[in-house]
């Protein structure tokens, strides 16, 4: 049986870190729990320390830092040749190890599973804007990513640079790199929407700073994404039109003022 490492990156989610850790401890063995605290100001690391108590395959670690730089951190820590990521806020499939496994029996060097979002009617309904990437959707998101550790350390595992997109970055060093990415639908993750309009139009409005980020460091990507799928009756939603809008207006933002380190832009 693959051994698989979940890497999971928390700052104050004692509100839901609970139901997480409930949906991961009944999942297929074998494997293990690395939880990385960026310096939680809540009782997230006395509800963790609870489970240790409990799981002897629970881990917690603290460390500062961007979210690349915490699941970087995790993946050093853990013990499998293969890692799983997921958030602090979501729930996992009784089944999601078990496909996850199935696919890396199958010879994937990355999978990606199925993202169910839960929340707020209108904003489940929202879709991602998918980039293709020599074949590949590579906007799979981190909450429900896998990959052989091999290849996540030969590409230099998540770039700390990145405010958010960092695991479509990850996606295209790795499809540069040979791996073979594979999407089973059956690995699911039911992944919260935001809970207030100020927390949706925050978290908008960084996306839209991470694809800036994207042509900052790759290039021109417009021609990777599909026009048709970008503007579909989803997309144009009244919500839809308000997250774009937020999104353009962190995407000039990084244009104007965001930096690689030694000031390209």
């Amino acid at each position: 049986m693959v051994f698989i490492s979940i890497v999971i990156t928390v700052r104050n989610e004692e509100r839901h870190i609970a139901d997480l850790l409930d949906s991961l401890v009944i999942q297929e063995p074998p494997f293990e729990i690395i939880i990385v605290d960026a310096h939680s100001e809540d009782k997230t690391r006395d509800i963790v320390k609870r489970y240790m108590e409990k799981y002897d395959f629970v881990h917690l670690y603290e460390k500062g830092g961007s979210r690349g730089e915490g699941r970087n951190y995790g993946v050093k820590k853990a013990t499998a040749d293969y890692v799983a990521f997921t958030d602090g806020d979501d729930i996992a499939n009784p089944f999601w190890l078990k496909e996850i496994r199935r696919s890396f029996e199958e010879n994937a060097d990355i999978v990606a599973g199925k993202t169910i979002y839960i929340g707020y009617g209108p904003w489940e309904k929202l879709e991602r804007v998918e980039l293709f990437y020599r074949g590949f959707d590579v906007t799979y998101p981190s909450c429900n990513l896998a990959y052989r550790k091999e290849l996540f350390e030969e590409i230099g595992g998540f770039d700390p640079w990145f405010v958010t997109a960092e695991d479509i970055d990850l996606n295209i060093r790795a499809i540069d790199a040979g791996g073979k990415l594979v999407y089973n639908p059956r690995a699911i993750i039911y992944h919260r929407t935001r809970d207030s309009f100020y927390s949706f139009a925050k978290q908008a409005f960084w996306n839209g700073y991470g694809r800036k980020q994207l042509t900052i460091k790759h290039g021109r990507l417009w021609s990777k994404y599909k026009p048709r799928r970008m503007f579909n009756p989803s997309q144009l939603s009244f919500w839809g039109t308000v997250r774009l809008g937020f999104a353009l207006m962190g995407y000039l933002a990084c244009k104007l003022y965001g930096k690689r380190p030694g000031g390209e832009r």
